[in-house]
């Protein structure tokens, strides 16, 4: 359906069974690469015990091994010094087993993340965070990774059918993690791409007017249901990227997730929409998979 009317109530994006049909594809080149000797490898470093990371680190490992992937975890103590992660790193990148590596996040505050990040070599950073793929992401550069999060909400956009091209796309967030990287995923030539996007932000002045001439509204600020229906335009595609924690005494835990746009409301004015859960959050793995196997091929190649 296209954005240009709106229906009685908007299609949901299914997350879920995109990320699924990512996953197969990854599974099925995974399959082909091991007839040719390479098995693609992930490796996942985390720092500490943080609870959410941990839980998000083994759902990585978990898939790349149900990818046929060689998925490892190496689980370091809070107390480690930058220098041996940095060694750590060292190690891996020098390893041609390992294609792809990823520090989890977030790190002790003892340790420079940006250091971390840039000691990743830019050929295994299947985050898409190291300066020299950020910078072939903004040159269109093929040979590079983009953050997987953003990646996942355009290959949304294209399994669904969304034309993107000319369309005018708004983008309510503007960290370096998503809304920098979507911005320019959106503004390169081909499939999923060929828009004129707008970035708006915390300083943003009358954000309503911005997000109500949008063809596609991409929501990633980080404050629940801040985004309403009245706020869309009838027959825009929504696209949620938020997750956080509201408190709702009814719930069985006191809180529901919520992302960054009021569901109820925009569905009502929108033609497509992701929900939250089961929108955007599961494409982040899938792509994150994809990436590796890239990086297993071009490595190969």
């Amino acid at each position: 359906m296209s954005p240009d009317s709106a229906p009685a109530a908007a299609q949901r994006i299914d997350g879920v069974a995109v990320a699924r049909a990512v996953r197969d594809d990854v599974a099925l080149e995974v399959a082909e690469l091991k007839t040719r000797g390479i098995t693609p490898g992930l490796t996942v470093v985390i720092v500490g015990e943080d609870p959410a990371s941990q839980t998000y680190v083994r759902a990585k490992e978990k898939a790349s091994v149900e990818a046929g992937m060689k998925g490892e975890t190496i689980r370091l103590a809070a107390d480690v010094s930058q220098a041996e992660l940095e060694q750590l790193i060292d190690r891996l990148n020098a390893d041609d087993s390992v294609h792809g590596i990823l520090v989890q996040s977030p790190l002790p505050k003892h340790m420079d993340s940006n250091t971390v990040v840039r000691r990743i070599s830019p050929a295994k950073d299947v985050d898409g965070f190291h300066p020299v793929n950020v910078g072939k992401l903004l040159t269109g550069e093929k040979d590079g990774f983009a953050p997987c999060t953003p990646a996942g909400v355009q290959e949304l956009l294209v399994r669904y059918g969304v034309s993107t091209t000319g369309k005018d796309v708004v983008i309510v967030g503007r960290s370096n993690i998503v809304g920098k990287p979507m911005a320019a995923l959106l503004m390169q030539q081909g499939a999923g791409g060929d828009c004129t996007v707008t970035v708006c932000h915390s300083r943003t002045r009358d954000l309503a007017a911005h997000t109500r001439r949008a063809d596609i509204v991409i929501a990633a600020l980080g404050r629940p249901e801040s985004i309403t229906g009245d706020m869309i335009r009838p027959g825009a595609v929504v696209i949620d990227v938020g997750i956080s924690r509201v408190a709702d005494p009814s719930a069985a835990r006191g809180y529901r997730l919520a992302g960054d746009v009021h569901f109820e409301s925009a569905a009502q004015v929108a033609s497509f929409i992701t929900p939250v859960p089961g929108g955007v959050g599961p494409m982040t793995i899938a792509m994150l998979l994809k990436n590796t196997v890239r990086a297993a091929r071009q490595a190969g190649a």
